[in-house]
């Protein structure tokens, strides 16, 4: 009986002793993967395709969902780029989709008709099967959604050019709530715990719970709100077209501090340290969370309607004008790296992390980007 339960107990031993060595291998090849905006960065694939505009995609589990111009939404491999599926879904994308393992959420909007004497619905909701694009409910509306949508594990959000709040259910497309707004939407909606927190069009920032709708809420800014606030340690932070960067706290909607920019902001990201903010004064800012202090300042190129992307003590920012995505150390402000992606390739649509790969949208398709050169291997 001893020998039995001695060999149980090292097969036992084996068992975890391999479990532990897989772990340390699956941890060490990440660590070799990961992405390092301040290191070269190699061009790992690309996918030419005419038709992409300041919209960002939308990725999930290995898959990236490109909206295009003329009402198309493709499908891509991040791995390599690979077409899976394209779907045809007409009139033109209105709003960043959002996709998770249920599907493809896709806002869309088409013309109102000529000479028609009664108003019609130009707005629409699609939910695409992830495998094959093939629409697997729609909801149509009286006006297209804006900005981006957003979502928790059951719910979409997303706010329309007429003003109405919706949140909707994913399985069904069923309306769960709509909250009526005097002003339009045109960013999108930011969740955090059980609230849901937005900006309108002519400067109210509004507290929303996110299961009934209601107003928790409201601050007034000077000028709009075209995008996503942050939430970070019981502030809310919002950039206006005012020029301002404003701080609120979360629980009572009351002012903590203001500071202004050059022009109005254009995108506000939390980076450490910074809460960086980018400016139509061509200027990206770090500011202090606590106070608005900046702690430092650097000028770009053009204009940089995209939101940086931050990854560890780096941010990366893409000018309209130039032929780069500018890298700057979060510690100094000061230029550490950039990414070639052609002669005014840049547009609006924010640039994406996906695994290992950094993937950026472009007027003529999009670019994948990795901290691993690709190794040439011997031909026969």
């Amino acid at each position: 009986m001893d020998s039995v339960a001695n060999l149980i107990r090292a097969k036992i031993s084996l068992i975890l002793l391999t479990a532990t060595l897989v772990t340390f291998f699956c941890a060490f090849t990440l660590a070799q993967d990961q992405v390092t905006l301040s290191k070269p960065l190699h061009l790992r694939w690309s996918f030419e395709t005419n038709g992409t505009d300041n919209i960002t995609p939308a990725s999930d589990e290995g898959m990236i969902y490109v909206p295009l111009s003329d009402g198309v939404v493709i499908s891509l491999q991040v791995a390599d780029g690979e077409l899976f599926w394209k779907s045809e879904i007409g009139g033109g994308i209105s709003a960043s989709p959002v996709a998770d393992t249920r599907g493809v959420y896709v806002a869309s909007e088409s013309s109102q008709p000529p000479n028609s004497p009664y108003p019609q619905a130009t707005g629409a909701l699609r939910a695409l099967s992830r495998q094959s694009g093939v629409t697997m409910w729609m909801r149509t509306l009286p006006s297209p959604f804006r900005g981006a949508l957003i979502s928790n594990q059951s719910i979409l959000f997303g706010g329309t050019s007429d003003g109405r709040l919706y949140a909707i259910k994913k399985e069904s497309g069923e309306i769960l709530w709509v909250k009526y707004n005097s002003s339009p939407f045109n960013s999108s909606p930011v969740l955090s715990g059980n609230s849901l927190y937005v900006g309108d069009g002519v400067g109210n920032l509004l507290a929303v719970e996110q299961t009934t709708g209601q107003t928790l809420w409201r601050y007034r800014t000077h000028r709009a709100l075209d995008n996503p606030v942050v939430v970070i340690e019981g502030s809310v932070f919002a950039g206006s077209r005012d020029g301002s960067v404003y701080a609120v706290n979360e629980s009572t909607g009351r002012l903590r501090w203001r500071v202004r920019t050059g022009a109005a902001v254009q995108s506000i990201v939390a980076a450490g340290k910074c809460l960086l903010a980018t400016s139509l004064d061509n200027f990206v800012y770090c500011l202090s969370p606590q106070r608005g202090v900046r702690l430092w300042k650097y000028r770009l190129a053009g204009r940089a309607l995209a939101r940086p992307l931050v990854l560890n003590d780096s941010a990366l920012v893409t000018p309209l004008v130039g032929d780069e995505g500018v890298i700057l150390s979060l510690q100094d402000g000061k230029k550490v790296n950039s990414i070639y992606v052609g002669e005014d390739n840049n547009t609006g649509a924010s640039p994406l992390l996906s695994g290992n790969l950094i993937l950026l949208t472009t007027r003529k398709g999009l670019l994948a980007f990795s901290s691993q050169a690709i190794t040439a291997t011997a031909q026969d």
